[in-house]
């Protein structure tokens, strides 16, 4: 299978239209394996300028000489570029996907040069409601409204800065996912593969109902102030967790929850006298585990772009969209998924025309692609394995 090579490194004529890109000191409190790449202005596909977006980063591995080794990774809702690694200084969690990078790993690192970004909105390193504005002041409800296209965009911007004319291989999950699919969509020739895990083309009015009710738990929680907390208080954190139970309870399957909590108590606490019942104690847990590290505002900021994603707006059809892509296009499925159910995938590679879903057994629903670590790791070394056959070819 070949694919047309273009090349999108800045133009001359594109640095004169705006001022250059430019590395940077990663933000304060940040990873301290992170790189920082800052861009004086992004036009965001409602048209409204924002400027000086700065994009944290991590690598692994090392870009040769011809470039065509990337791959870059997408993290999901609350992830970050710490794909694999420990928890530590400026590292609040170890790595989402333990064992996919490094020698010898699905993502080899002896072959691949691999590269993962904090999403745009984000409050990871990169630019968010939560960051300064030009002027000093946190962004906060002036913060615009921004898309999935719009945090591929960023991204792209990344990879010119990079020297990265295309990916090898493009992978991710539930909202990484549709990052993904959205390189495929927005920018065919730059993508050899994609490998879409858990994700969808476009977000369905199930997920869309779900993610609206988790925006009004923190905005009805009266220290959201508007959204303009920040410095001002403890910000929405009993809303933000009341969000994160809302979301969990969809990322986890009815099955496994009934099998692993039931209805037992939580220790010697009686649920008939204001006790809590296991299951509740699990989700205050993770309630709390994120308020600890995560920001609302981005919470709410990312939670609207998956909302929005759709990959045919002003497009055509999904099989136009879709049938057009000369690369590798494969999804990942969870059989126990309710928040994306494997029809989802099945729609992605029906629109594609070519390959299959593989549908991996989890009891663990949506957080199976977290959670099965073996079975995603054999999905993505195949799909390294079946890209390495798509290389491009220059145009003539």
């Amino acid at each position: 299978m070949t694919v047309t090579q273009q090349r999108h490194r800045p133009t001359p004529e594109r640095d004169a239209a705006r001022p250059a890109d430019r590395w940077v000191r990663p933000p304060v409190g940040t990873n301290p394996a992170s790189r920082a790449l800052l861009l004086p202005e992004i036009t965001l596909e409602s048209g409204v300028p924002l400027p000086r977006v700065t994009v944290t980063f991590q690598t692994w591995g090392t870009l040769n000489a011809n470039a065509d080794n990337a791959v870059l990774v997408e993290h999901a809702l609350t992830g970050d570029s710490h794909v694999v690694g420990p928890a530590g200084p400026g590292q609040p969690t170890a790595g989402w996907w333990p064992g996919l990078i490094g020698p010898g790993a699905p993502l080899d690192t002896r072959e691949l040069f691999v590269v993962a970004s904090n999403v745009l909105g984000g409050c990871r390193g990169t630019t968010g409601p939560g960051s300064s504005d030009p002027a000093g002041h946190p962004w906060g409800s002036r913060f615009p409204a921004t898309t999935v296209r719009d945090q591929v965009a960023v991204e792209a911007r990344l990879a010119d800065a990079l020297g990265i004319d295309r990916w090898r291989l493009v992978l991710g999950g539930s909202m990484g996912g549709m990052r993904a699919l959205e390189w495929v969509a927005g920018h065919p020739d730059r993508v050899d593969g994609a490998l879409i895990i858990a994700s969808t083309a476009r977000a369905t009015a199930d997920q869309i109902a779900w993610g609206q009710a988790q925006a009004l738990a923190i905005t009805s929680d009266p220290d959201y102030l508007g959204g303009d907390y920040y410095g001002h208080g403890p910000g929405p954190r009993q809303g933000l967790g009341l969000a994160r139970r809302i979301a969990h309870t969809t990322y986890r399957s009815a099955a496994e929850l009934d099998t692993r909590f039931g209805r037992d108590p939580q220790g010697a606490e009686d649920p008939m006298s204001d006790g809590r019942f296991a299951v509740e104690s699990y989700l205050d847990h993770q309630a709390a585990k994120l308020t600890a590290r995560f920001d609302a505002g981005s919470y709410l900021q990312l939670s609207r772009a998956m909302a929005t994603h759709d990959v045919t707006r002003g497009r055509g059809s999904l099989a136009h969209v879709l049938g057009a892509y000369d690369g590798m296009l494969r999804t990942v499925a969870v059989d126990s998924d309710r928040l994306f159910p494997v029809e989802l995938s099945q729609e992605i590679v029906d629109a594609h025309g070519r390959g299959g879903v593989h549908v991996m057994s989890s009891s663990h629903g949506h957080d199976g692609f977290l959670i099965e670590t073996d079975a995603i790791a054999a999905a993505v070394a195949e799909a390294v394995d079946a890209v390495r056959g798509v290389r491009p070819r220059e145009v003539g």
